[in-house]
């Protein structure tokens, strides 16, 4: 089973819900969910904001950590995938997971940072974190990879959050 197709099921078993914030996958993220059946039933909604504005504009992304830092950072991601699940809210209740993804696809480096480097950002009902990746290839491939481990990140949020909640 793939990393979309158990998070779809993981989710649908446990009644919880999934939103996204995508800059350098362009919307894969959301789209790899929606691939499997009964995504309808999980995927609350997203945003691509792929310019650095709509990070702020759209999403909420605070405008004085986009100036100093740019939009390759992890405090970006965060906050991306933070105001997402308030976003996405539905009948007052907050998306479960907001999973959100911003970097450079390349081919070349953007804001001194080289292509393939990506933040990931994972908020859940425990908090938010982010994970860094260096990923090589071209901009097909660190665009994959990024939601491949975006997936994968929102499997180990799911572990922690039924872990949580049995403890």
């Amino acid at each position: 089973m793939s990393d979309a197709a158990e998070l779809v099921a993981r989710l649908r078993e446990r009644g919880r819900t999934v939103a996204c914030a995508e800059s350098l996958t362009g919307g894969l993220l959301s789209a790899t969910i929606v691939d499997v059946p009964g995504a309808s039933e999980v995927l609350l909604g997203g945003v691509v904001a792929y310019a650095t504005e709509l990070k702020r504009a759209l999403v909420g992304v605070d405008e004085r950590l986009l100036a100093e830092r740019g939009p390759v950072d992890p405090e970006v991601a965060e906050q991306l995938a933070e105001r997402i699940r308030a976003l996405c809210a539905v009948a007052g209740r907050a998306a479960d997971l907001g999973l959100a993804t911003t970097g450079v696809a390349g081919p070349d480096p953007q804001g001194g940072f080289p292509p393939g480097r990506v933040h990931l950002g994972i908020a859940s009902p425990r908090g938010v974190r982010s994970v860094e990746l260096d990923l090589p290839g071209d901009r097909a491939a660190v665009r994959r990879g990024s939601v491949d481990r975006a997936l994968a990140e929102a499997l180990v949020e799911l572990d922690a959050l039924d872990a949580a909640s049995v403890g």
